[in-house]
């Protein structure tokens, strides 16, 4: 028994058993971390944490910001109608709610044109549960999130 205890303990203290993967948007109105849920939305995590860590996202502008509703970035054009080269299939997780603070991609009318773009609610969204990837939720930075207004940067992107 002491012996069970003993490595439960080791793996705990060496961090093993499934850490969170973070991902951390600085912007030019302050910090956003968000959980991403790699197990429930494994393809649109790995698609995001790819684009974040080759630097697609640094610099590019919030485009959209529908006060009470969204703030809505990704897009290198900067309008919301560019996306990167690669397009990723709709992932629902059964379980995952659009309530305030969740992280999900943007898509056209495909429900298969997801890319790049992706956007943070303001508030509970539930219309939009089951049409939408959900993939994090924010964890630190709310304040920030409400805080952005069209046009604001996202300075840099990291994963960790």
């Amino acid at each position: 028994m002491k012996l069970v205890f003993l490595a439960i303990s080791l793996l705990i203290l060496a961090g093993c058993g499934g850490g969170m993967t973070k991902a951390t948007i600085e912007t030019n109105k302050g910090i956003i971390e968000l959980e991403l849920f790699t197990e429930e939305a494994p393809i649109t995590t790995k698609n995001f944490i790819k684009l974040a860590e080759s630097g697609f996202y640094n610099g590019l502008t919030f485009h959209r910001v529908e006060p009470g509703f969204v703030i809505q970035g990704g897009d290198p054009n900067g309008d919301g109608t560019g996306g990167s080269d690669e397009n990723i299939p709709l992932e629902i997780a059964p379980g995952l709610t659009h309530s305030k603070g969740t992280l999900a991609m943007a898509r056209a009318t495909d429900p298969n044109s997801a890319s790049s773009q992706f956007y943070i609610t303001l508030a509970d969204a539930p219309f939009l549960d089951g049409n939408y990837a959900i993939f994090g939720k924010v964890i630190s930075g709310m304040e920030v999130v409400e805080s952005i207004g069209i046009g604001d940067v996202m300075t840099k992107v990291t994963i960790s």
